[in-house]
């Protein structure tokens, strides 16, 4: 009896499991991606840092506005999406040589170069049309335009028109007297109100036009000969998104196109 329960005894077979350590978890992972997301941060604001102001911009106006459906900061055009360059200052001077490369294309401008002048002033870029004893630009004593003036305002309006700056424009007369009622004071102001007619038919916007202002004979360019005829001029400035207006009553400003009125006699050339 004894044999029997020794054989059907059972035998036990003991195994050892080796256990594995707990599980790390992913936080490690968010941590490794936040270094990354801050590195990659940093080195985009050395980069912009290094970058001219136009681009600078730009990436600016797209995180503002990504569709390009607002408007640039400090200007009256479309955001982003828009190709219209956002000059400031410190791209005057490229633009200024992209016009000239624009007039260069004019048939006329080989024979009107001398009496074409531009300027980087601290109002903006200054484009002067400058007139001969002839009257190049305009009749003389009227402001009734020549084909030459037409030709290269519109091309100044085709390249203006795309800038979200403002533009002033100007004329100007020398001392010569009309005899009659018209002056100095209404041609100067009806040469400026001609050209921003001119300027928006050729793409230059309504509200791009900020002043037209007539000088008469207030501001000669050749202040030791009033009767140059370089003193008859019209000049359009393309100001600065950040210049200033200037105080009120240092210019006539003539902002409603008036009736082209007939040339008068008058005692000397204008």
């Amino acid at each position: 009896m004894a044999e029997d329960n020794a054989k059907e005894q059972p035998i036990i077979i003991i195994k050892k499991v080796i256990g594995h350590a707990a599980h790390h978890g992913g936080a490690w992972k968010v941590a490794y991606a936040d270094f990354v997301t801050a590195m990659m941060a940093l080195f985009m604001v050395l980069w912009l840092l290094n970058s001219s102001q136009e681009t600078q911009k730009a990436i600016g106006g797209y995180f503002t506005d990504p569709e390009g459906n607002g408007k640039l900061i400090g200007s009256d055009m479309a955001g982003a999406g828009g190709a219209a360059m956002n000059l400031a200052e410190s791209e005057m001077e490229q633009l200024k040589e992209k016009i000239a490369q624009s007039l260069k294309e004019s048939a006329k401008f080989q024979e009107l170069q001398d009496k074409i002048t531009m300027v980087v002033t601290g109002e903006g870029l200054r484009i002067e049309l400058l007139e001969s004893d002839v009257g190049t630009f305009f009749e003389s004593g009227s402001p009734v335009p020549t084909k030459q003036a037409t030709e290269i305002i519109s091309r100044l309006a085709q390249q203006v028109g795309q800038l979200p700056n403002k533009v002033s424009i100007e004329g100007h007369t020398d001392s010569k007297r009309f005899v009659g009622e018209y002056s100095n004071w209404e041609l100067s102001s009806d040469r400026a109100n001609t050209a921003r007619r001119i300027m928006q038919a050729h793409g230059v916007r309504l509200d791009q036009v900020a002043e037209v202002r007539g000088f008469a004979d207030q501001s000669l360019r050749k202040k030791g000969d009033a009767d140059d005829p370089s003193n008859r001029r019209i000049s359009i400035i393309v100001r600065h998104l950040t210049a200033a207006k200037k105080p009120a009553g240092e210019a006539k400003k003539e902002t409603n196109g008036a009736a082209k009125p007939e040339a008068r006699k008058k005692a000397g050339g204008h």
